[in-house]
Order: structure tokens, then sequence, then C-alpha cells
């Protein structure tokens, strides 16, 4: 019974975050709706058994991106008046891809209700808690049957990453670089330089 009530009572709040993370006028409301929808997905998982998943959401997603969104919208000077200006012009589209995304997750929910167990008996899946715990159960899946996957995964991150670091480098006039190679080729007459000073004589 209590299981169930939580369930609801996570369950309804991040549907309503979700809702309010999109449909709030004010940035910093829609990422305070978005840190709330996050703590409440990790409750979800929670309840699922799955508190490495849990803490992973709310120490990466909460502590991290989220926080990260929430200093750029405060620090930022955004016109959102200039940005909502184009809204008209580009609803079509937007519409548009909403209406496939819409269908692709009807389209997946079908599928899941009418197709059958992905096992014979789901159980046998997923180790029981006395056997093995959550997080050794998800490290020997993921570093065992989907290593590959995994480092594939890691490795577009990566280019992703650098791809966003290469497209929004500028260069600028007047900033000086460190040159590493040229650091460290320089010899030792080239780092100082001994002055003799004869007595009663200073620096000129």
């Amino acid at each position: 019974m209590i299981y169930t009530l939580c369930f609801y009572l996570f369950a309804t709040i991040t549907v309503f975050s979700a809702i309010m993370v999109i449909a709030s006028r004010n940035p910093v409301h829609s990422v305070l709706y978005l840190i709330l929808a996050f703590f409440n997905s990790a409750g979800l998982f929670v309840l699922l058994g799955a508190e490495f998943v849990a803490m992973i959401l709310v120490i990466v997603y909460v502590g991290a991106v989220a926080v990260l969104f929430l200093f750029v919208v405060m620090m930022l000077d955004i016109d959102y008046s200039e940005m909502r200006k184009g809204f008209q012009k580009y609803l079509p589209i937007g519409g548009l891809i909403g209406l496939v995304l819409l269908a692709e997750l009807v389209l997946v929910g079908f599928g899941w209700g009418l197709g059958g167990p992905v096992t014979s008996d789901p159980a046998t899946a997923i180790p029981a808690l006395s056997e093995m715990t959550n997080t050794e159960a998800l490290g020997s899946v993921i570093y065992t049957k989907y290593i590959f996957l995994f480092q594939m995964a890691g490795l577009i991150l990566l280019v992703a990453m650098i791809g966003a670091i290469v497209l929004t480098h500028r260069k600028r006039p007047g900033v000086k670089k460190q040159n590493i190679n040229k650091q460290v080729m320089r010899r030792r007459e080239e780092a100082f330089e001994i002055v003799k000073v004869k007595p009663g004589q200073g620096l000129g």
C-alpha cells in the first residue's frame, strides 16, 4: 500500500514538473522544476530497487547539469523578448517534430503493451539482492556483456565534446598563448643572463 502511494506520488510530481519545465515563462523557474523532476525520478528508481541509478541521477544531473543550467541562465544577460520574436517562424517545424516524437512514443507504448515478455521468466534477468547488490549487478552487465557498446558511447560523447569546443572556439587578437614546444626546447643559455656589475656601478 505504501509502495503504491509513493509510486503515484513521485510519478505525479514528476509529470507535473516536466510540464512546468516547458510551460513556465521564467527560465529560472524552469530549471528549478527540472531539478524537482530529477529528484522525483530518483525516487522512482529507488522504488524499483535501482539505488545506484538514483544516486547517479541526483549527483550528475542535479548536482552538475541542472546547477550548471541554473548558473548559465542567471549569469547570462539574455533578452528573452528578442528570442521569442522568431517563435511564429519556427512553429510549423517545431510542431512537426513534436508530432513525430509523439507518434514514436505511442508506437513504443503500444509495442510494449502488446508484446510478450522479454524472457520466459523476467525474474531470472535480475539477480536476487541477497546474491548481488544493484551496483555490482549493473557493473557486471556493463563491463562484460556490453563493454564495447559502453566504450563506444564514451567515444561518441568525447567526439561531441571536441566538436562543441571546436565550433565555439573563437580566436581573439592580442591574446598571448602558451607554446609548450618552445618552452621545452629552450636552452639554459636562453633562460637567464648573467650580468657582471663592477663595484660602485649600478644597473642602468
